[in-house]
């Protein structure tokens, strides 16, 4: 017996022994041997076969699932799916497989890439997509999605199931070169056999080394975007004195914050962000996809379309925390912050609201002997134009008291460093 696909499977740690799994069965070898190595693994094993309707051999392939999982006393859930006859039928076919599969698992659900599957990956999207995340391939574990045979390749399998006398089904199309991922299988990973005849495998085990590091640097990242600020704004001279790929990496997580999902950013992309602020005042880069870099006096901020609305106005108690957006504002009663001390006379018993800035709010700010308008002051202070209506505006009967990191109204401000009962300490942190 080869024994690569089962020690594979076995070293994975992603088939356990008294838990259900559900093994997407296409027919196939791998599906075929991963359906055999999870039930010799001790797996509570079930299995999913979608049936897309779009081959000619279809119905013997779902016949061929039927007659095995009988064979080995599996639990056998058939699927049809109609795909749309637009777009990427690989990728569709994929997704509603997916879809099906997280829909009815019990537990974890299983798909049979190898390390063959793994090296078609990683050359495919070196060859379109930019950034280090082409290079790390599929992921062990996604969610309740695991792949426990990534490390087996595909020769690997087939000699399991020659080997265990299991019959399989050979899907045609992916021999087709009308796909991209049949001209990279049989033309460049064959060429690259042909130069090292363990390439396929040498090709997963980078995936899986970069996968390692990348986590290293993601907690890099995490740590800096901390020091930063958490964002969603940073101090971009601060962040481009940090080294180059924590740089991008920042950038990125910002990008991908503003839209919602994954966001390539290019070498050239990155240094066009940074140089916006070399020349001070206002700047912004058009990014695509509807995201804009903007940079305000030195602070970035990476958006998608508009401003977006300011939050709704919430009531602040003494003591209390509220939460504002982005925000969470607090006070205590009998204690001076070092961001804002108000007192509590000055309230006159009225109750505190946190809320956004509004056109025509003024101020008077301690040691100015007037009132200022917040937009004047923000100008003033250099406070971005992106970040304004989103920061916490505290009022008292719609008075300003404090705006969070900008001023503190002298009619409500306690001077000095005394604590009291009339005393009520003030802070504002971004929620992470």
């Amino acid at each position: 017996m080869a024994p690569g696909a089962l020690d594979a499977a076995r070293r994975s740690g992603l088939v356990t022994e008294e838990e259900p799994l559900l093994v997407m069965l296409s027919g196939g070898a791998d599906s075929v041997c991963l359906l055999d190595v999870a039930l010799r693994l001790g797996a509570l094993v079930s299995a999913l076969h979608v049936n897309y309707g779009l081959r000619a051999a279809a119905e013997q392939d779902e016949a061929h699932c039927r007659d095995l999982c009988e064979r080995l006393g599996v639990e056998l859930t058939v699927k049809r799916a109609w795909l749309p006859k637009e777009g990427n039928t690989q990728a569709q076919a994929r997704d509603a497989r997916y879809r099906l599969a997280e829909r009815i698992a019990h537990g974890h659900y299983a798909a049979a890439h190898t390390a063959s599957d793994q090296a078609e990956t990683v050359l495919y999207r070196l060859a379109t997509s930019p950034g280090s995340r082409a290079l790390l391939g599929m992921q062990p574990r996604r969610g309740r999605l695991v792949r426990p045979l990534l490390q087996a390749t595909g020769e690997e399998t087939r000699a399991y199931c020659r080997d265990q006398g299991l019959s399989w089904r050979d899907d045609e199309s992916n021999d087709d070169p009308a796909f991209a991922r049949a001209r990279v299988r049989h033309g460049l990973l064959e060429a690259l056999r042909d130069i090292a005849p363990g390439a396929e495998r040498t090709v997963a085990e980078t995936a899986r080394v970069l996968r390692d590091e990348a986590a290293v640097l993601e907690a890099a990242t995490d740590e800096a975007l901390e020091d930063l600020g958490g964002g969603p704004a940073v101090e971009l001279a601060a962040l481009a004195a940090r080294p180059t790929a924590i740089v991008r990496l920042v950038l990125r997580r910002l990008a991908e914050a503003a839209a919602g999902g994954p966001f390539a950013l290019s070498s050239d992309r990155v240094d066009a962000i940074v140089a916006l602020g070399g020349s001070g005042g206002t700047r912004s880069l058009d990014l695509g996809s509807g995201l804009t870099a903007l940079c305000e006096y030195g602070t970035l901020r990476i958006r998608r379309g508009g401003d977006a609305p300011p939050p709704d106005p919430v009531p602040l108690a003494v003591p209390g925390v509220a939460r504002f957006g982005e925000w969470e504002v607090e006070t205590l009663a009998g204690c001076v912050s070092t961001e804002a001390s108000i007192s509590a006379g000055a309230l006159a018993g009225r109750g505190l609201v946190v809320r956004g800035w509004r056109d025509g709010d003024r101020v008077r700010p301690v040691g100015l002997g007037g009132t200022k308008t917040l937009q004047d002051l923000f100008t003033d202070r250099k406070v971005p134009r992106a970040l304004r209506r989103s920061l916490p505006v505290v009022v008292c009967a719609d008075e300003v008291v404090w705006v969070a990191g900008v001023v503190v109204d002298e009619r409500f401000a306690v001077t000095g460093s005394a604590a009291g009962p009339d005393v009520i300490g003030l802070s504002a942190r971004r929620r992470r």
